[in-house]
């Protein structure tokens, strides 16, 4: 006991001892200021120092732009800039998706590649309670005739307004039908006997997408139209449209003809398609 309680006297004799802290001017050794201190006020005002300039920094570094030139910080701009290109991101690979649907419905188109389960959708009346129930409905043959009848009856009525909009379908071509829709097949198409160089026009207002040279099926246009709906016409001798072209129906887009592989003569290879399955065109034109 005797010896801790020297031990502490002495501790606290080294912590209380006081000294004098002198600045003296080093030419003339005068006194400029002093202070008092001790070991122990060292030690207080070392500890409080260290704790203030924590506490600044933690500060600076928390609430302040200043932490953004500090290495491992992130700035706010640089944030925002990462949340805008993941944003960006998950919406160029929806347009991707998008697209690369869009581009296997063209190649099921040019090649005629569909499944044989979903060739039941060809059928008619699918095919248009499909259309009603999206909104979207496609005319029968009567149908079309009658509405466009009585569009021709009225185009000049001063009384008609605000015309209700029709989608129908012509003929791209005139001639007799050599062959025709049969999905068991594969022949997603009905073929129109023509004379060489013919016009084959368009079945209704649309945007060209494809217009390009095929071995197995010449030169082939393709036309994208409203409601989902794709008019392909094949071995034509030559073709007027190129892709992008807006097109009217009954415009010329190309000139029949025999070529390609896949052609024994002179005819329009013409197809429907509906959101990527084949429809029979008959369903839809008077080819009489």
């Amino acid at each position: 006991m005797e010896k801790k309680e020297k031990r502490g006297k002495i501790l606290r004799k080294k912590l209380l001892h006081k000294y004098r802290l002198v600045v003296l001017n080093e030419e003339t050794f005068e006194e400029r200021f002093s202070f008092k201190l001790n070991r122990l006020n060292v030690f207080v005002f070392s500890t409080l120092s260290a704790l203030v300039l924590i506490s600044v920094t933690t500060f600076l570094i928390a609430f302040t732009p200043l932490r953004e030139y500090i290495p491992g910080y992130s700035s706010t701009a640089l944030k925002k800039r990462a949340t805008t290109l993941a944003y960006q991101t998950d919406s160029l690979q929806q347009k991707i998706i998008a697209n690369e649907q869009y581009l296997a419905s063209i190649k099921m188109v040019l090649t005629g590649d569909v499944k044989s389960e979903n060739l039941n959708r060809d059928s008619i009346f699918e095919a248009v309670q499909r259309e009603i129930d999206e909104g979207q409905f496609i005319p029968a043959k009567e149908d079309s005739l009658l509405r466009e009848k009585v569009q021709q009856e009225d185009k000049y009525n001063p009384l008609t307004e605000n015309p209700v909009v029709n989608f129908v379908l012509f003929p791209p071509a005139t001639g007799s039908i050599s062959e025709d829709y049969n999905p068991e097949e594969k022949h997603f198409a009905v073929d129109i006997v023509t004379v060489k160089n013919s016009p084959v026009k368009a079945t209704a207002d649309g945007t060209v997408i494809f217009a390009e040279w095929t071995a197995e099926t010449g030169y082939v246009i393709i036309i994208k139209h409203n409601f989902n709906l794709i008019s392909v016409y094949k071995h034509n001798s030559s073709l007027i449209k190129q892709q992008g072209d807006l097109v009217k129906a009954g415009e010329v887009i190309a000139n029949s003809g025999n070529t390609g592989e896949l052609t024994t003569g002179p005819h329009l290879h013409f197809e429907l398609w509906s959101d990527g399955y084949p429809i029979n065109p008959r369903n839809f034109i008077d080819f009489n």
